[in-house]
């Protein structure tokens, strides 16, 4: 029971590193976006069709969601990318039938409003040890930390 628990925290803790339901909701808008010229792929593969478009801003918008996974410190940036191709998707894939554009939206505002708490904890520590040293110094002894 105690190995179920472990991997519940440390999914909770690669969870709360990242902008978790940002990326999510724009994976699932990239992939219901590539829903729309996968089905018209065989039909109106012709050359002059959109479908080409719609299916680059689909993978696109996808890609997006993957790398705010793999490098959160870009989020901003993959939120303002998934955006705008999402957006730009109703030009080729008719945006998921809005359900994908709507997401993506949703999912590229998560990514931006997304902030590290890495940093905060960070500085307590920092503020913590600084602590110590001025005990320390005060009082010419060690001390542990709490």
């Amino acid at each position: 029971m105690s190995s179920r628990y472990s991997k519940r925290t440390k999914f909770k803790n690669w969870r709360a590193r990242r902008p978790f339901w940002g990326a999510t909701l724009s994976i699932l808008s990239g992939i219901i976006i590539l829903m729309v010229p996968a089905q018209l792929y065989e039909i109106a593969a012709a050359p002059g069709s959109m479908i080409v478009v719609g299916l680059l801003l689909g993978g696109l918008t996808l890609l997006m969601g993957v790398l705010a996974y793999v490098m959160p410190k870009l989020s901003t940036l993959f939120g303002i990318v998934g955006i705008f191709t999402s957006v730009l998707s109703i030009m080729g894939a008719l945006g998921g039938f809005l359900i994908g554009t709507i997401l993506g939206i949703v999912g590229g505002a998560m990514m931006i409003a997304w902030k590290p708490t890495m940093a905060v904890t960070d500085s307590q520590d920092e503020s913590n040890k600084n602590q110590i040293a001025e005990i320390e110094v005060a009082s010419s002894k060690e001390t542990l930390p709490e």
